[in-house]
């Protein structure tokens, strides 16, 4: 985008959301109203404390079931679901990334399933 973040859809659980990507997050994180709506029942997940650029939150540790990136399907991700409506769009973290391998081109990124 114009900002230089590498942004793009994603299906958690089959719903469709915007993700951006970004290999400071150690987990996929989203917010609960995107996880709602992804059929994530965060609140039986783990409540944890996460540090975040805004300081320490609470968050819930969770596994999504289906992450798909393109013709990538990534399954039993890690994932911390923030109360509210922060972050803004899904974190693409490192519970993900670390299963792909990133390779950039200028402005393009190409991310492949490495297992």
């Amino acid at each position: 985008n114009a900002q230089g973040h590498f942004v793009s859809e994603c299906q958690i659980n089959g719903v469709p959301l915007k993700f951006i990507v970004d290999t400071g997050a150690t987990t996929v994180a989203l917010n609960s109203g995107d996880a709602r709506f992804a059929k994530i029942d965060y609140k039986r997940g783990e409540p944890i404390q996460i540090s975040t650029a805004n300081g320490v939150v609470s968050a819930y540790r969770v596994t999504i079931a289906s992450l798909k990136i393109g013709a990538i399907t990534l399954n039993q991700v890690e994932a911390s679901v923030l109360e509210g409506g922060s972050p803004p769009l899904v974190l693409l973290g490192m519970s993900a990334l670390s299963r792909l391998d990133m390779q950039r081109q200028d402005i393009a990124m190409t991310l492949t399933k490495k297992y």
